[in-house]
């Protein structure tokens, strides 16, 4: 498994009868978790929350808050050397803006990129289904040419608001506001071409026209897709899942079908999990797979 275990602005307290208690910076929040199926018994510090994300039965949910301030800043500090920012808000179905277990990503692409960049190289990046940015500014703060795409408006926007708190307001970031399947489309017409994607699909979603995306049914056609991207000497693919279901060898086998059959890589694919403080054990947030270069 892949840990996201150097965070100090963000920790996993306890987890219990399908909620996390989490600590963002200051704050702590509670919120459901559908891997949490045990009921442990918990601390007095559940009940000392600034926000709690209560499920409804008929589906969604609504915000609780005590003395939460309508946005706040974490930072992460890389292991190459760069301190990423991130602008934080409880929003629609439990989120914050933030998926914390990707800074075991981060950290991975982060280095291949530092690496390649020192050797002379420039490494261009697409990042697909990009949401508010945690992998663009990752990428960008190792050195990277990076294009966010995401079809919400609001999401770009926030994006562009951690790469300024990030330090990278001048740094080589292509934003844009589209769909991603007619945006590659569009590409490989162009002919245009990536020495690394990152792909962080939803499990289901829609395009700024109404355009439908589901996981199961969408992201083999897609992967073929994106592998005319890749340059002649491609860096990464980084392909994240959050879907039920899909276990790191399917997604292993979606890239050795797609990627692989265009340039001859690499592939590793794995849960990823965050730290749980008390238990000691790991609490598992969805899979990736990893492409690289052979």
């Amino acid at each position: 498994m892949w840990i996201a275990d150097a965070w100090k602005d963000y920790e996993v307290l306890d987890t219990s009868a399908g909620e996390k208690l989490e600590r963002w910076g200051e704050y702590l929040l509670i919120r459901p978790d559908p891997q949490v199926i045990w009921s442990t018994p918990k601390s007095a510090e559940w009940k000392k929350y600034n926000g709690h994300y209560h499920r409804s039965s008929k589906g969604g949910g609504s915000w609780e808050f005590r003395d939460l301030p309508e946005e706040w800043v974490i930072r992460y500090d890389l292991s190459t050397g760069s301190r990423l920012s991130f602008g934080l808000k409880p929003f629609s179905f439990k989120h914050t803006g933030l998926f914390p277990e990707q800074a075991a990503n981060w950290e991975w692409f982060s280095r291949l990129i530092r690496d390649a960049v020192s050797r002379g190289r420039q490494i261009r990046v697409l990042n697909l289904f990009a949401y508010t940015g945690g992998a663009t500014v990752a990428a960008a703060s190792a050195g990277a040419q990076v294009t966010h795409v995401d079809a919400s408006r609001g999401m770009v926007t926030w994006a562009k608001e951690n790469a300024v708190l990030s330090g990278l307001a001048d740094a080589k970031i292509r934003w844009l506001v589209d769909d991603c399947t007619k945006f590659v489309e569009r590409e490989i017409r162009r002919g245009s071409h990536y020495d690394a994607v990152i792909l962080d699909p939803p499990s289901y979603g829609r395009g700024p026209k109404g355009e439908i995306w589901k996981m199961e049914e969408s992201i083999y056609p897609f992967l073929q897709l994106v592998s005319r991207l890749l340059s002649e000497d491609p860096l990464f693919v980084l392909l994240n899942s959050y879907t039920t279901g899909l276990q790191p060898a399917v997604l292993r086998y979606l890239l050795g079908e797609t990627v692989s059959r265009v340039r001859e890589g690499n592939i590793e694919a794995d849960e990823v999990g965050l730290p749980v403080t008390s238990s000691g054990f790991i609490l598992p947030c969805g899979a990736a797979g990893r492409w690289t270069r052979k």
